[in-house]
């Protein structure tokens, strides 16, 4: 592995970081209704557990609303299913064609809450990039011992693997940031 390829892996693995951290974040509820909230859930299509996007179109026609309009209305009562079972905390209304999710507005317990979770998942992401930071280093270091690289390039790569670290742990205190204010709006 060369110098090069180890700032390509350090960039690859923190993106990744991020868009994982943006994937978990999607389904924290906030105040409004969003078609991401439940994106994630899977519904038992034949025996077959396959994406709630994949079965049925989903639509925001109030703020506190969500359609979910199956392609195919014999997976209804499936579908009613997969949303009890999920974490939402919501009981869908299945009117034969469509169902309805209803949302409550959030009380404050469960803002705060749902902000902690937020916190958490952003701790998670930070972790993982840490992780990321310690490999690329230890790959570094073989590479010194392995004369590959010169000692100045080692403490170059090490400190441009933190660089990268910082710039990438400030996108997650931003994300963060972001959707701690939007969980806790009301």
């Amino acid at each position: 592995m060369s110098y090069a390829e180890i700032n390509k892996e350090m960039i690859a693995k923190f993106d990744k970081a991020i868009a994982h951290l943006q994937h978990q974040l999607k389904g924290i509820r906030t105040g409004r209704a969003s078609a991401t909230l439940i994106e994630n859930i899977k519904v038992d299509y034949y025996g077959t557990p396959t994406p709630i996007t994949q079965v049925a179109s989903i639509s925001v026609p109030e703020p506190r609303q969500l359609i979910i309009k199956p392609f195919d209305i014999s997976i209804l009562k499936e579908l009613g299913k997969a949303l009890m079972k999920s974490d939402l905390g919501v009981s869908p209304q299945d009117d034969g064609k469509v169902v309805r999710l209803n949302l409550p507005p959030l009380s404050g317990e469960q803002r705060t809450k749902y902000a902690s979770k937020v916190k958490e998942i952003c701790e998670e992401a930070r972790v993982s990039m840490r992780n990321g930071r310690r490999d690329l280093n230890k790959q570094s270091d073989a590479m010194l011992k392995s004369s590959e690289i010169t000692e100045d390039e080692n403490k170059k790569l090490h400190s441009e693997i933190q660089d990268g670290l910082k710039k990438y742990e400030g996108k997650v205190e931003e994300i963060q940031k972001k959707k701690t204010a939007e969980v806790l709006e009301g």
